[in-house]
């Protein structure tokens, strides 16, 4: 057996009869890839209490006799899937563990991830077990606003130990996606739909306007639908818009503009057509997945968007996003290997998948790099993370080991 692979497994092995939130911890890696600067060889970090402590070369860094200690070929931030609806979306695809999407109306953004997240699914384990430490979850494309995000890591069977954000993001659908099957509820036109919104979004203003100025035993009765979308008007919480056609793009940063709400772009596959719009109003993209099938309102899709978005020097995040077959979700590992092949530089894929996602989903604070004080978030890969062989060996979560490597 290989020496490394065998220092792994023992030590695993070691760790996982421990309890599992460990006071300190050591990871030696071949590569450190930080995302906090130049890669490190034969680097070192240090976990104490769930948060980084220490990293740098193994000439700078010592680790404290006793501490218990993992190896690997190659050590990265714990991976963060930028949009997805695992938790919500089951493993069986059947209606009983099928929540991201609710067709009884149009508009929902009263609708919260937090109270349909199944936290104990078998997609939030098969995820993890790929390095992936934090997701952003919720409702998915398939109305025009379709309800809330949330941000969590993936290791809680309790939600409410893991969240770090309930309300991360509203989701909607611009185009076709966001014509539903209920016909006499939904838009059926891409001007209806953004009728629709535009009238919402000033009920909302209107809202906002009476609560500020009502005397404490006079203000309009709550409305949960208007609270959700306020929210989005006071700049504290971003409207996703799921929009890939260049008219829906255009159409999504116009409505951002009048009403000054911040926009993130999602799926955007024919943002290579509008990218000085993009890059204008400021929008970062949660690109549509790579391997998603270009027919429809994607046929336009391309394999080389997420290279496109790197060399116009906009802020991009890949996803595992959301299908209607099963397993429901893809990898968002293999969803960067994929952007490599088709132009990504290897420095780029990762960082979209790590400090690029975090900073999209304005959590660089927490999570997306190793460095001192962040959660002690951890992918640990036998090989390039990039190449269909590597296997995740061991997975860590604020400094706890939640994955040994397959025996």
């Amino acid at each position: 057996m290989n020496p490394n692979a065998f220092k792994v497994l023992f030590s695993l092995s070691f760790l996982l009869a421990l309890p599992a939130l460990f006071a300190q911890l050591a990871v030696e890696g071949d590569v450190l890839h930080t995302m906090a600067g130049e890669s490190i060889p034969d680097g070192v970090i240090l976990i104490r209490e769930g948060k980084f402590l220490e990293v740098g070369s193994s000439d700078a860094v010592e680790i404290p006799e006793g501490w218990p200690t993992l190896s690997a070929a190659v050590v990265t931030p714990g991976l963060i899937d930028a949009r997805t609806v695992v938790g919500l979306s089951g493993l069986l695809n059947q209606k009983h563990d099928q929540e991201q999407l609710e067709l009884s109306a149009a508009i929902q953004p009263d609708l919260r991830a937090f109270d349909a997240y199944n936290a104990r699914d078998e997609l939030v384990d098969w995820v993890r077990n790929f390095g992936v430490t934090t997701i952003h979850t919720g409702h998915a494309p398939g109305a025009l606003i379709s309800g809330q995000t949330m941000i969590l890591k993936t290791d809680r069977e309790n939600i409410s130990d893991g969240i770090l954000r309930p309300y991360a993001m509203l989701a909607g659908s611009m185009g076709r996606s966001g014509f539903s099957r209920n016909e006499k509820k939904s838009p059926g036109t891409r001007a209806k739909s953004i009728a629709m919104l535009r009238t919402q979004l000033i009920k909302t203003r209107e809202y906002l306007r009476k609560r500020e100025q009502a005397d404490a035993d006079k203000e309009p009765p709550r409305d949960l639908k208007l609270e959700a979308l306020g929210e989005v008007l006071q700049g504290r919480v971003p409207l996703l818009l799921t929009a890939h056609r260049h008219q829906d793009i255009v159409s999504a940063i116009r409505l951002a503009k009048e009403f000054a709400f911040p926009l993130i772009l999602d799926g955007a596959s024919e943002a290579h057509l509008v990218l000085e719009e993009i890059k204008e109003a400021g929008a970062p993209v949660i690109v549509h997945p790579t391997m998603v099938r270009a027919q429809g309102e994607l046929e336009n899709a391309t394999l080389e968007m997420a290279a496109i978005l790197e060399r116009e020097g906009i802020l991009f995040a890949m996803q595992s996003g959301y299908e209607t077959y099963v397993p429901k979700t893809r990898v968002v590992l293999f969803e960067a290997a994929m952007a490599l092949a088709y132009g990504l530089s290897f420095e780029a894929a990762l960082r979209s998948i790590t400090i690029n996602a975090a900073k999209l989903l304005g959590m660089d604070d927490r999570i997306g790099s190793i460095e001192a004080g962040k959660d002690a978030d951890l992918a640990l890969f036998d090989g390039d993370p990039f190449e269909y062989a590597t296997h995740c060996t061991a997975v860590i979560i604020d400094g706890s080991v939640v994955k040994e490597e397959p025996h």
